[in-house]
């Protein structure tokens, strides 16, 4: 009935924000009668204001149409590699007519991002990707509005979502050999099982896994949002959270943790600091300070975009993740698509790299319990772990903004360089002018790597994992041949090698 009451609400309300966008524009417009008004400017940033707060906020776009790299404009073409019911994975195409920079893109690794399924968007990591994408071959799971999914489309539960990380790295398998993959915040549980389940199986796992803010065990440094989950009961979050969608939506009668609900959640964790910031937005309308309005409405136009969940989804990450804490204790059982169950088994990855990242000051995803991924992965070596600490960063701030870009990104980028098999034959020059920089994943040969010089991130704290302490790889001895490979990372990487050919590669771009 609530979802009902806010709907009915929002609607009559919608027409109130329209007229207060047009008359903030009246009176900001000094060639109209009502400009010329002494309090003009003060008018038009008090209907400005009101505007913004009762409008509906509809999914932004990641726009990113190029980027540049080494001094090169590179033009970018989001398509959809693969859509499923409630996510769509989305690929990144770059495209350049320099010879020379399209033989290094060619080269870079695959990297799967999987975006939270937890309120916002996948656009909230929008400076995640646009970063990523000058050294990296980028696809993210784009997570869809469950109001929007048709009730013929079935429930979504915590087991689709890993099913779907595996086929998406299937894909990224398939298509370029093998792959990294980076979880932000939330999908941190479920990529971890995704790749636990296929290690157990014997499937090709990952190269890297990059960890950054996630609840692998809640139970360390507990924040307000893992004490809520973990102070009351299943059923308490069934009758207090969980409404059906109307009938003015695709989705009408699906079950559902609608939105805005999360985001009176969000803003209840910090009310002063919105205040203040609407405050200071409409301060500097009246001044006229344009960048700091623009920066205001592009932060709240993605802030406020929030997305319905399913609630099968979300009470079982509830009770796995928050309640029963199943992954670390190791009692978690996933039904995999052939209605099979099961166990994850963490300790049998042994052939994926381990990089896991915190903020110094995570209100959200407290101390240590990302970290905590290293102790349950007894099967990669210590050499191949490896824990960062950003200083001074929240949780937004180790995927997004200057933190991000100047101390996570550089150790992320390297890490995953590192991990990456070299190529063994050079990129041929393409005779088109404009040519797809990912279309065709170069030959790589299980070569061995070279030891990586240690790390010295630039004010931030990089710590050894525990309870295995490593900042930096030791040599490895050089690989055998593949045909004579007796190690689980050599007869990996030739595996990884001889998965695709050049040859079947769509060269168009």
């Amino acid at each position: 009935m609530l979802y009902q009451i806010y709907e009915t609400q929002r609607s009559l309300m919608e027409p109130f924000s329209d007229m207060a966008q047009f008359t903030a524009k009246a009176y900001a417009n000094p060639q109209s009668i009502f400009g010329r008004n002494p309090f003009a400017q003060r008018i038009s940033a008090a209907f400005d204001l009101l505007h913004r707060l009762g409008k509906d906020y509809e999914k932004p776009e990641f726009g990113i149409r190029k980027i540049e790299a080494d001094g090169v404009d590179i033009a970018i073409h989001e398509r959809v590699a693969i859509s499923k019911p409630f996510c769509e994975l989305l690929r990144f195409k770059r495209f350049t007519d320099d010879p020379a920079m399209l033989a290094k893109l060619k080269d870079q690794p695959a990297v799967l991002i999987v975006a939270p399924l937890s309120g916002h968007y996948a656009t909230l990591l929008r400076d995640t990707v646009k970063t990523m994408l000058k050294d990296h071959k980028v696809y993210i799971t784009d997570w869809k509005n469950a109001r929007l999914v048709p009730l013929s489309e079935g429930d979504f539960h915590l087991d689709d979502y890993v099913n779907y990380v595996q086929e998406f790295i299937r894909h990224l398998q398939g298509v370029h050999g093998n792959c990294h993959v980076v979880s932000v915040c939330q999908p941190t549980v479920p990529v971890l099982a995704a790749v636990s389940l296929m290690a157990t199986r014997g499937e090709l796992t990952p190269l890297s896994m990059t960890m950054m803010g996630g609840p692998i065990d809640a139970r360390k440094s507990p924040t307000a949002v893992n004490n809520l989950a973990m102070t009351k009961s299943h059923s308490w979050f069934e009758k207090n959270v969980i409404y059906r969608v109307p009938n003015n939506f695709p989705g009408a009668g699906r079950r559902v943790y609608p939105g805005f609900l999360q985001y009176a959640g969000f803003v209840a964790m910090n009310p002063s600091n919105h205040a203040r910031s609407h405050y200071d937005y409409f301060q500097d309308l009246i001044k006229g300070d344009g960048a700091s309005t623009e920066a205001h409405r592009k932060f709240y136009d993605e802030y406020n975009a929030v997305l319905d969940m399913d609630a099968n989804y979300y009470l079982q990450t509830i009770k796995v993740v928050f309640q029963d804490f199943s992954l670390v204790n190791g009692t978690w059982d996933v039904r995999n698509p052939q209605g099979q169950l099961e166990r994850v088994r963490p300790q049998d990855i042994k052939t994926t790299a381990l990089f896991s990242v915190e903020g110094e000051l995570d209100d959200i995803s407290g101390s240590g319990q990302t970290e905590a991924v290293h102790a349950i992965c007894s099967g990669v070596v210590d050499s191949e772990q490896r824990h960062l600490v950003a200083e001074g960063a929240g949780h937004y701030g180790i995927f997004s903004g200057r933190r991000w870009r100047e101390k996570v990104y550089p150790e992320v980028r390297k890490f995953i360089l590192d991990h990456q098999p070299k190529a063994s034959s050079p990129v041929k020059q393409a005779a088109s002018p404009a040519v797809n920089a990912d279309s065709a994943p170069p030959v790589r040969k299980p070569s061995a790597k070279k030891p990586a010089p240690p790390a010295k991130p630039i004010a931030a704290k990089a710590t050894p994992a525990k309870p295995k302490a490593v900042a930096t790889k030791p040599a490895t001895p050089a690989a055998k041949p593949a045909s004579k490979a007796k190690s689980p990372t050599s007869t990996r990487r030739a595996i990884a090698s001889k998965a695709k050919s050049p040859a079947s590669a769509d060269p168009a771009a």
